[in-house]
Parts: structure tokens; sequence; C-alpha cells
């Protein structure tokens, strides 16, 4: 799917998870850049944590080692880590950026606040966000597509086939959310072009409901719990009508609420 991957980190438990998730995107031949960019400029704060930058540095090799895929692991100083991020990704061709938000709002994490906005809004590629729960590498019985339009994007049922077959072939439920009247409920059937089974489902619900941003997160994951969870793909989708969807207060809403495994792909 991709050849050259970004991945920020901001702490060396992220290291091993976030590689093993950018494999399983990854053409055979490709590469992933694991950036992690140390916010502050000050001695002796810079020296302490470049040396301790061995702990990410590392476990990157040995990652990559483990997996056979070619992992590059590059340290940068800077209190602009989100302009460090987007410099990165477009001097080394970076054709998607793959990150967590952290894990919660008192985490030491850097990818919160305006970073992760910078990087949403600003990247020169495709970005794809993960929840923790993404990156176990448990087996999942289905990935579910949420999607606000007729259909889900290109892009974004490319993406659903490769973790499909990457968990043994799990289904494909795309779920259009829709106001109602536009359209009928049947479910339909097909097969992705590598064989995988989709199903595509409609729900609809009041124009006033779709147009609260706010309720969206609890929409898409109300929706999800009725097809029991599963893996939760969630694309960016210029048609909705309250402007772009996945900013960082949405996502995490989705992220702090969901149960199951969330990537969320902007591109």
């Amino acid at each position: 799917m991709y050849r050259r991957l970004l991945i920020p980190v901001s702490e060396p438990s992220e290291v091993e998870p976030l590689i093993r998730f950018g494999a399983t995107l990854l053409d055979a031949d490709g590469e992933i850049r694991v950036l992690y960019v140390i916010p502050t400029t000050t001695l002796p704060e810079l020296t302490r944590r470049w040396r301790e930058s061995v702990n990410i540095v590392v476990p990157a090799h040995e990652s990559g080692a483990a997996l056979d895929v070619r992992v590059d692991p590059e340290v940068r100083a800077s209190t602009d880590v989100a302009g460090e991020i987007l410099e990165s990704a477009e001097i080394h061709g970076t054709e998607a950026i793959v990150m967590t938000l952290g894990r919660d709002r008192r985490s030491r994490g850097t990818l919160f606040g305006h970073i992760s906005s910078a990087v949403l809004h600003h990247a020169p590629c495709d970005v794809i966000v993960v929840n923790r729960l993404a990156l176990t590498g448990d087996r999942v019985p289905r990935v579910l597509v949420p999607t606000f339009g007729e259909s889900a994007p290109p892009k974004l049922m490319r993406l659903a086939e490769e973790i499909a077959v990457s968990h043994r072939g799990a289904p494909i439920v795309t779920l259009t959310l829709a106001s109602r009247g536009r359209g009928s409920r049947g479910a339909t059937a097909t097969r992705s072009p590598r064989g995988v089974p989709i199903e595509h489902r409609r729900s609809f619900f009041s124009q006033a409901l779709l147009g609260a941003r706010r309720r969206l997160p609890e929409l898409i994951l109300q929706e999800a719990s009725r097809m029991r969870y599963g893996f939760l793909l969630v694309g960016e989708e210029a048609i909705h009508p309250e402007g772009p969807l996945l900013t960082r207060r949405f996502l995490e809403e989705l992220f702090r609420s969901a149960p199951c495994p969330v990537m969320a792909v902007k591109g």
C-alpha cells in the first residue's frame, strides 16, 4: 500500500507496536522512518534526552530486523515538534504518517493539542491515526467502515482490505449513515479484489442529528455496537456539510469511548 512510512514517537513503548502495525501497510520493498523529536533545545535537558533516545533507536532497529522490514530511526531536537514531523515527511518523500494521540490528556506524549492538529491539517501525505487497541495485534471479527456518503472512499476501502487480509480475511462491513428518505435499508454483498467479503448496510437518522458534529463519534460507536464492533476504520469525507470530519477533537472523543481498535485516515 505504501513504500515510505513516517512514524513519530514520543516514548519507547510506542516503537515496537507502531512499527508492527505500519509493517502491515507497507509494500514488500517499503521502508519505515521512526522519528523522535526531543521537545527542547536547552542544556542539560537536551543532553539527557539525547542519551535516553537510545531506548528508541535500538528497539526500532530490533523491531525492523524481527519483521524483516527496513527501519531508519531519526532523532531531532526542536521546540516545534509538529514542524519537524512535517519537514521530515516532506524531505524523505513520505507517503503516510502513522501516529497515535497518546494515552490521555495528562500524558507526557507530544502528539497532543496543536501538534496533532498541525500534522492532521498540514501533512503533505496521508495521515493515519490509531488508538492503543489497534496496536495489540489481536484478531478482529470484522472491519467496520462508516461513511456519510453513498460509498466509502476507494483509498479507505483499500486500507480496509489490507487490514482484513492481515486478520485472516475478516469480513468488511460498510455502513452508510444517511438522512431519512435517502435510499433503501437493505444490505448488499460483494467481494474485494482480493476476495474479502464485503457487506454494505445503511442506517438512517434525522438531518439535525447528522449535522451535530459533537454527536458524530457517539453516533458512529452506537451503530458499530449493533455490528458487535470490530476494527473501526474512519476516513476523511469532504462532502460532510459541517466541514472536515477528522479533527483532533473528533478523534479524541472517538478514541476515548471506543471499546475496539480504531484507525482514522486523512488524505
